[in-house]
């Protein structure tokens, strides 16, 4: 329970269905002092969190998790920014931390299930276990799932992808829980606002180091503050005077470079994807709808797996897919897999 309304609907819908329930939070880095209000796991939001518990009257406890946090999430987000890269915190946070320390909870307490505030589903009829989308296509959040493996879609209970975001908030005021009012969390849950490069500089020794930004005729256009403030289709903060909106089109880090364009230089047909996590193996060529983001639609395209990897050729080409995202396959709203896009 991070002490939002999704948490909070999730642990009142399963009582309401008959389980017995528990309520867990976990502590994380950005308890250290974070203010932001909408967060979630925030020591607010966790003592919100709590409130929840007594007043659908469950259990509730808090566990430490800000060591694996710290080592899992916040190392590789930092160490991913100064690569060049732009990482996945969220899909980082459930593969490594969320859903292991909860499972690991629920077989010491005895518990069958776990349960998490996700709005996706877990279709167990017949002899395989599917993921899908959640209803609602506003929020559908299988795009950051495709990470879990069978252990845990066996024992996963996400209520709420069969609502749409607007039932859950109306049917939490209908029952005065505490998260019924608390606006909705857009951001990295501990990167206040959307500062990526301070909170980067509060915990690395590496500077801020300058370089040339490249345009695509090859010529300088101007200087970059440093690698680790960009990422693949930013427009903005480039600090270029120039008679059309130009994008970063590519990251040379070895030559402290940043490259930039038209919109439709940073547009993409093509990449690999590697560290695949199969919930449907598939080792011929298959057409998919492939996600590169988790706010874009997913767009049709011929999947290639070869050599423990996967080629993505779009129908069309797609807006920026970039290095250190994932990109997740569907076949209708069921989920196939997904990777992480390796460096064009």
């Amino acid at each position: 329970m991070s002490g939002g309304v999704d948490s909070s609907m999730t642990a009142y819908l399963l009582k309401e269905a008959g389980y017995e329930v528990e309520g867990l939070s976990l502590v994380l880095f950005e308890t250290r002092g974070k203010k932001t209000p909408t967060a979630c796991c925030t020591l607010e939001a966790l003592g919100d969190a709590a409130k929840t518990a007594r007043h659908i009257g469950i259990p509730h406890s808090t566990l430490d998790a800000r060591d694996a946090f710290i080592e899992k999430v916040i190392t590789p987000f930092v160490d991913a920014y100064t690569r060049g890269v732009t990482p996945n915190p969220c899909v980082l946070c459930n593969r490594y931390i969320k859903f292991p320390f909860l499972l690991s909870e629920a077989k010491k307490r005895g518990a069958e299930f776990i349960a998490t505030g996700h709005y996706a589903r877990v279709d167990r009829n017949g002899s395989a276990i599917l993921l899908k989308k959640g209803i609602d296509p506003k929020k559908d959040q299988s795009y950051v799932l495709y990470v879990l493996d069978k252990d845990v879609l066996n024992v996963l209970l996400l209520p709420l992808g069969d609502y749409t975001k607007d039932e859950i908030r109306a049917r939490a005021r209908e029952m005065e829980l505490p998260a019924a009012y608390r606006a909705e969390s857009q951001e990295i849950c501990f990167v206040e606002d959307r500062d990526y490069p301070g909170f980067i500089s509060t915990i690395t020794e590496a500077k801020d180091a300058p370089g040339p930004i490249i345009g695509a005729a090859g010529r300088t256009v101007g200087t970059h503050k440093g690698i680790h403030h960009y990422t693949i289709g930013q427009r903005k903060g480039l600090g270029i005077s120039s008679p059309e909106p130009l994008y970063v089109t590519n990251i040379d880090v070895e030559k402290n470079t940043l490259h930039v364009g038209p919109k439709e230089a940073a547009m993409k047909r093509e990449f690999t994807v590697g560290d695949i996590n199969w919930l449907l193996k598939r080792n011929e060529d298959f057409t998919a709808d492939v996600k590169v983001r988790s706010m874009m639609q997913a767009r049709p395209a011929l999947v290639r797996p070869a050599g423990g990897k996967v080629t993505v050729i779009y129908d069309m080409p797609q807006w920026a897919p970039a290095p250190g995202q994932a990109a997740v396959f569907y076949e209708g709203d069921t989920v196939i897999g997904g990777g992480v896009i390796d460096p064009l």
